[in-house]
């Protein structure tokens, strides 16, 4: 069976807290091999760096989402590079911006993002970038960033526009897909998706939501990403099996701090 990796789960989630053990243990089996369980609020940080360490197969990040921005601005890039020093932290994020929901003020996500940005090139660890109604906002500050010096990242749970795509692709970005692109109406994704170069694809539930057809509206799980990595290969045309293994490859090249399995 050819390796797959859950690249963006929220194992923290109370959805899984009563079957962790089982839910990691069928993502084994469905052979995803490694996930990253992504941290959403900085001063929630232990308890993923907690799940994190209790399993070999998965790592972590730190950051914050854009729905918390509004109460973690005071979050600093050098307490996100300190925090990053964990061997199991091997992202910055989920930051980003997120328009569709009122949350947090458009300044507030914007000012943490760009710490996060800071803390990304500081450290060298990918940024795990939310892009949600965002899009011409969030080219803006990825140009201007880019140009303050460059840093990895990647565009998760990617359902924008193709010009957003296009242009994290000029800036060196890699693209995440999730259940969202195994819809029915998710043609005009998966004819984006068809559009972009193998080596930058990667493949993530974001866990417990958004689970791939055909378990659509229950509760999704990391072992659910083959069926995103299925229809990925799809419109790519190209074998499941190479559609996972490029989506491991570019995955360990991105999350270069994940040693590569033996």
């Amino acid at each position: 069976m050819t390796m797959l990796v859950d690249s963006h789960c929220h194992l923290d989630f109370p959805d899984f807290a009563e079957e962790r053990d089982q839910i990691i243990e069928r993502a084994h089996e469905a052979g995803v091999k490694l996930m990253v369980t992504i941290c959403t609020r900085v001063r929630k940080f232990e308890q993923i760096k907690e799940i994190a360490e209790a399993y070999d197969s998965v790592y972590c990040s730190v950051g914050t989402h854009p729905h918390q921005a509004g109460e973690e601005t005071d979050v600093t890039t050098e307490e996100l590079v300190e925090l990053a020093k964990h061997p199991k932290v091997v992202a910055i994020g989920e930051a980003g911006l997120d328009y569709f929901y009122d949350n947090a003020s458009p300044e507030d996500q914007e000012k943490v993002l760009r710490t996060h940005i800071a803390a990304a090139r500081e450290t060298q660890l990918p940024l795990v970038i939310h892009s949600r109604d965002a899009d011409e906002d969030m080219m803006r500050i990825l140009e201007e960033e880019m140009k303050a010096g460059s840093f990895p990242a990647l565009l998760h749970c990617f359902s924008s526009g193709k010009e957003l795509a296009m242009k994290g692709l000029e800036l060196g970005l890699y693209v995440s897909f999730s259940g969202i692109l195994t819809f029915k109406r998710s043609t005009e994704l998966r004819e984006i998706a068809a559009e972009l170069p193998m080596d930058r694809l990667l493949v993530e539930t974001d866990a417990p939501y958004l689970a791939p057809q055909p378990w659509r509206g229950k509760r999704n799980e990391p072992a659910y990403v083959a069926h995103t990595n299925k229809v990925l290969a799809e419109a790519l045309g190209v074998s499941e099996e190479e559609m996972a293994e490029a989506t491991t490859q570019n995955f360990l090249r991105l999350f270069s701090k994940v040693p590569h399995p033996a």
